[in-house]
């Protein structure tokens, strides 16, 4: 039976990982999709930052500094650094949790839109990723996110 295009919510590598590991993987998502949004719609922007899934269960935020930014400013920072950061703190980290995400801004050059990005891992190899697009609605002055769409991901931190 072929998925219908409207139900984003059961994707096709649901069915190839354990039921724990996927409620690991849509719950990270899930919440670094909430938080990226919460901090759009009260910051106007985001710095990359990472979630786990302890080995308890808990959730837990992970985050670095920018470390190229000028002080006073916080306009400047390397974003592919920090998102570097994120990774080799939570490869250090790994045996601590069983599942991560990372939550960064992207521009989607094709469609010309800034999105959220969430990459999620977990320690028996499963991984999923997703995009958010999102613009600012000059009329209603909040942001307007589009539909969230499956993208493609590699692991990186349970890796050797």
């Amino acid at each position: 039976m072929a998925e219908s295009p409207s139900s984003p919510a059961e994707p096709s590598w649901r069915t190839s990982v354990p039921e724990s590991t996927a409620a690991d993987l849509e719950n990270l998502l899930g919440t670094g999709m909430g938080a990226a949004q919460e901090q759009l719609e009260r910051n106007g922007g985001f710095l990359p930052f990472a979630l786990v899934v302890e080995n308890d269960g808990e959730v837990r935020l992970v985050a670095v500094s920018p470390a190229d930014a000028d002080s006073g400013s916080d306009d400047e920072f390397d974003a592919d650094e920090m998102i570097s950061d994120l990774t080799e703190l939570l490869r250090q980290n790994r045996d601590d949790f069983r599942a991560a995400a990372i939550v960064c801004d992207i521009t989607l050059v094709e469609e010309g839109s800034d999105a959220i990005h969430v990459a999620t891992e977990h320690r028996d190899g499963g991984v999923f990723a997703a995009v958010l697009p999102y613009a600012a609605n000059q009329a209603t002055r909040e942001w307007d996110f589009g539909e969230l769409a499956a993208d493609t991901n590699e692991p990186a931190i349970w890796v050797d």
